[in-house]
């Protein structure tokens, strides 16, 4: 697929928040990717940063406040069902609060080495593990329903 003239219908954000060697992941409970596993995150508003988005999603997902964010990479989706997408992935290790379900999400912790694959988007496999390592990814990701027909993934050694 050529990505040189694409431009997204959405933007969106992702925060995964790590404690010692754990991160927390969510069960999408409504919406895009609803039943699957994933972060927290979600569409920015008007005049929203990317930054701004993920720390307002996270709290209204899982109630946890985030601060010090680290952006960790891009993915961008071509989607035959739903909005194309840009998203900003970020990581962090500083948040208060307790984590809480709510009508969006209901979080667990995980820990780095049973990362549950097989209940996340099929991209997920290739990208996370780059999340994990601290090696910034760029993923660009076309979709026919839930499986990926077109993949690209770049990190800082193998970008052009």
């Amino acid at each position: 697929m050529d990505w040189s003239n694409w431009v997204p219908e959405k933007k969106a954000t992702l925060c995964f928040i790590f404690e010692g060697e754990n991160v927390l992941l969510i069960r999408k409970k409504r919406g895009l990717g609803e039943g699957k596993i994933n972060g927290p995150g979600g569409k920015l508003e008007l005049n929203e940063s990317f930054e701004e988005a993920a720390i307002r999603e996270t709290f209204e997902e899982v109630g946890l406040k985030v601060s010090e964010l680290k952006q960790a990479g891009e993915l961008h989706f071509k989607m035959s069902d739903s909005a194309d997408m840009s998203c900003l992935v970020y990581t962090t290790r500083n948040w208060t609060g307790t984590p809480i379900e709510t009508d969006e999400a209901a979080p667990f912790w995980c820990h780095i080495n049973e990362i549950p694959y097989d209940e996340m988007w099929e991209d997920d496999k290739e990208w996370f593990p780059l999340l994990l390592s601290q090696e910034y990814f760029k993923g660009y990701y076309a979709f026919e329903g839930d499986q990926v027909i077109s993949a690209t993934l770049e990190t800082a050694s193998n970008a052009s």
